[in-house]
């Protein structure tokens, strides 16, 4: 493909992305096909001579879109959002022209001090406290995902330790609440380390006092407790843990503390949602969040800070030198090498979507899309309140995650039951290929998770939503049903 060629089919996909953007609502969220389905359309080898891409282009459409689950439909309801948006789909193109592995500051500039840039305004905009911003000791980095950001500081932190406190590394105890992503449990199986898994209270919170009870029993029996994840936003039901609490808990135990606010962290752009939750984070060690989520970023780009990037540096340099001198300007201005603050060595231009994605919302815009989804989800909320044939497994909901169960038939109805009617209506619901939802447990409940998070989502989703809820719902209460106890 040349220069014109490319011209040429450049137009032919940019358009076609257009088409389908405006073709969302008519298109069903969820696929309809089945396990193994392409390998059955697609010859065994790859071709030994070129195929022109009009006849690639087509069998893109023809047998790649019908195995596509449309996470940018506004009926998408499901896991938690992967916003995408045309100001960073452009800043994608340019990253793919430029192509470099800016794994040093000399292999691309540009792309190491675009990612300090864009990273300290990030933090400033959800109010880090300084230590995180680059002219501190701290820095941002964008790394893949939320999962990579606790791998690399988990290893961070072990290295930290062992430093400090020369022992045993099989002793090094990892902790978190049994409401943290699983993220946390890979990390430290992928490192041979201890877990302990500390059980939350009724309302899906990490308590200080019972991670001091777990604390105390590890160190007599000579452990060494080492770092503590906390979640501002959980997976499964978007609680946030106390930080503030748990980080003075913690602090006579010199744990490193990080805060996985994967998708909750986005709403720390809302001066309301931060007054709430950023008390604390001062005394943490890292927080790390998910543009690609919730703020009109294309996936992969979840960000996060420390407060001491020599930490990161010295656990995952592979050559002497911390950082570089620049030479060229003669102030002797330090340059970060982001390959020692991840765990790969090479790096894509990331910071240029985020870059183009701030700039072409601005903050007011990402503020409103943000409030204008909580307004939807206390809206929907509206609607199942009115009839009553759902209830919330918690005493609120959270930003716009709604967890819910099947209303009781009677309030002596056992919980076997009611999981078995709210797993038939989930059940109903997921065969509707119109809607994407899902499930969830959440102390012994069996719950569906409704999250509205699309730039695209409507109150006319909304609304067509609980109309199918609702059927769902009168379905389950009408079903027989039998538990084994």
């Amino acid at each position: 493909m040349d220069v014109k060629e490319f011209r040429k089919a450049a137009h032919l996909v940019v358009d076609a992305i257009a088409d389908y953007y405006e073709q969302l609502d008519s298109i069903p969220v969820e696929h309809q096909v089945k396990v193994g389905y392409l390998a059955k359309l697609l010859p065994a080898e790859a071709p030994e001579e070129p195929e022109p891409f009009d006849i690639i282009n087509s069998d893109f459409h023809k047998l790649i879109m019908p195995g596509v689950t449309h996470w940018q439909s506004g009926n998408f309801f499901a896991y938690y959002p992967c916003n995408s948006s045309f100001p960073a789909m452009l800043a994608e193109m340019y990253s793919n022209m430029i192509n470099a592995q800016g794994f040093s500051w000399d292999t691309c500039p540009a792309m190491s001090e675009l990612e300090t840039v864009a990273t300290d305004w990030l933090a400033k905009l959800i109010g880090l406290p300084e230590d995180f911003h680059s002219n501190s000791k701290g820095c941002g980095s964008i790394q893949g995902s939320a999962s990579e950001a606790v791998l690399v500081t988990m290893v961070a932190a072990r290295d930290r330790t062992l430093r400090n406190n020369p022992t045993q590394p099989f002793k090094l105890v990892v902790y978190c609440s049994d409401q943290t992503h699983t993220s946390t449990r890979k990390a430290a199986q992928i490192l041979g380390l201890t877990m302990k898994v500390i059980k939350s209270d009724e309302l899906g919170q990490l308590r200080a006092s019972a991670l001091l009870y777990q604390l105390e029993n590890d160190i007599r029996e000579g452990l060494v407790p080492f770092y503590l994840v906390v979640s501002l936003g959980t997976t499964g039901i978007c609680v946030s843990d106390p930080i503030k609490e748990l980080a003075l808990a913690a602090g006579p135990y010199s744990l490193w503390l990080h805060v996985d606010a994967a998708y909750a962290g986005s709403a720390l752009i809302l001066p309301e949602f931060r007054d709430i939750h950023i008390e604390g984070i001062s005394s943490c060690d890292s927080f790390n969040f998910n543009p690609h989520k919730w703020l009109q970023v294309n996936f992969d780009c979840s960000a996060l800070w420390v407060k001491d990037r020599s930490a990161l540096v010295l656990a995952l340099s592979a050559d002497a030198a911390f950082f570089k001198k620049v030479i060229e300007d003669g102030t002797g201005t330090l340059a970060v090498d982001f390959k020692d603050l991840q765990i790969p060595l090479g790096r894509r231009f990331r910071s240029l979507k985020l870059w183009f994605a701030l700039r072409s919302f601005g903050a007011k815009k990402l503020r409103e899309m943000i409030r204008e989804h909580i307004d939807l989800t206390d809206k929907l909320l509206s609607l199942i309140q009115a009839d009553g044939l759902f209830c919330i497994v918690l005493p609120k909901h959270h930003l716009t995650l709604l967890p819910l169960q099947v209303t009781p038939l009677s309030s002596d109805e056992p919980l076997e039951m009611v999981n078995e009617r709210t797993k038939y209506c989930a059940h109903i619901l997921d065969v509707d290929p119109s809607i994407s939802i899902t499930s969830a447990t959440f102390k012994g409940k069996f719950i569906i998770r409704i999250n509205i998070g699309s730039p695209q989502t409507k109150y006319s989703h909304v609304a067509s939503l609980y109309a199918k809820m609702k059927s769902a719902a009168l379905l389950a209460r009408e079903k027989k049903l039998s538990v084994n106890k």
